[in-house]
């Protein structure tokens, strides 16, 4: 029997999801949209893909949610896109709602699965979904870390003319303006990237990376950024289906590391099979720890806009 993975929102992003876990054949695929036929088409535009790129992947599309009985792993990105002008926060109203009965039925129908939360604000979202759920923290996770550290990743390879493959990154705290790249973490071929360029580089490097989603959502002018948000999903989705035991920077539940309880964060993680598997600490300077708690005290505020 295949692996199941549901995608509930059948937008540029969970299309994207759903189209590359198919080409990296992870499982078979159930696409889930509210929208009648727009998951249909897509699942069998996708499906009809498949012998030219080799991949046997089923891809189904649904408006209910039976559909994805039993699934071993389901990713929410349903909610409204960030609009120019529009913070995280201001989505949180409308896409707390959409969350929370996408969490509701998401649990009906497959009480075992690994939840994978995109839906903005997202460190909001993801502590919306494990508190509707009631899953262990290990099967409720954010997508964050990767998105913020593969951008930071473009953005060093480009100011270095190097290959993005001898990259690394590290982006802990919060999915938003004061999430915290790590110079001193972050690495070309292994050597810190402080030893490469100037510390006015780095500066402007962090900048970009922290107005990243909002630079796309600017040039796009309607919409927001899909296929790195995408490709940084399946990378999750990809550790926990071959138990690949990654370090990844992911949004997870705190229970005292870092200083910080009760609240979902950017953080360091193991993922593997189980999950989130194992929350790496990893020493930080009192520079670095006051900015993280500059950037936990945010999420904090708006996690307490959801009344929980």
């Amino acid at each position: 029997m295949r692996t199941k993975i549901s995608v509930v929102g059948a937008g540029n992003v969970g299309a994207t999801v759903a189209q590359l876990i198919a080409y990296k054949e992870l499982g078979d695929v159930v696409m889930v949209d509210i929208v009648e036929g727009l998951p249909q088409g897509k699942a069998l535009d996708l499906l009809e893909a498949g012998p030219v790129e080799g991949y046997d992947s089923l891809v189904t599309g649904a408006n209910h949610y039976d559909a994805t009985a039993d699934s071993h792993i389901v990713v929410i990105t349903a909610g409204i896109a960030r609009k120019p002008g529009m913070s995280r926060s201001d989505l949180i109203n409308t896409n707390a709602n959409i969350v929370r009965a996408v969490t509701e039925q998401v649990v009906k129908y497959s009480p075992e699965a690994f939840l994978i939360v995109v839906s903005n604000p997202l460190d909001a979202m993801v502590h919306l979904t494990k508190h509707v759920s009631g899953f262990p923290k290990n099967r409720v996770i954010g997508q964050a870390g990767v998105l913020d550290s593969t951008r930071f990743r473009t953005f060093i390879a480009q100011e270095l003319d190097v290959s993005v493959e001898d990259t690394q990154a590290f982006v802990l705290g919060g999915h938003g303006d004061t999430m915290v790249p790590l110079p001193r973490y972050s690495t070309v071929a292994g050597i810190p990237i402080t030893h490469l360029l100037p510390q006015e580089t780095i500066d402007r490097l962090v900048q970009r990376t922290r107005d990243g989603g909002g630079e796309i959502v600017s040039l796009l002018k309607s919409g927001s950024a899909f296929y790195a948000p995408g490709a940084s999903v399946v990378q999750m989705v990809e550790a926990i289906v071959k138990d690949k035991k990654r370090v990844l920077p992911c949004t997870a539940y705190l229970e005292g590391e870092y200083g910080l309880r009760n609240i979902y964060f950017g953080v360091p993680v193991k993922l593997g099979a189980g999950g989130i598997e194992q929350i790496i600490e990893i020493e930080l300077t009192a520079e670095e720890r006051a900015a993280l708690q500059a950037s936990a005290k945010e999420v904090e505020e708006t996690i307490q806009q959801l009344k929980l």
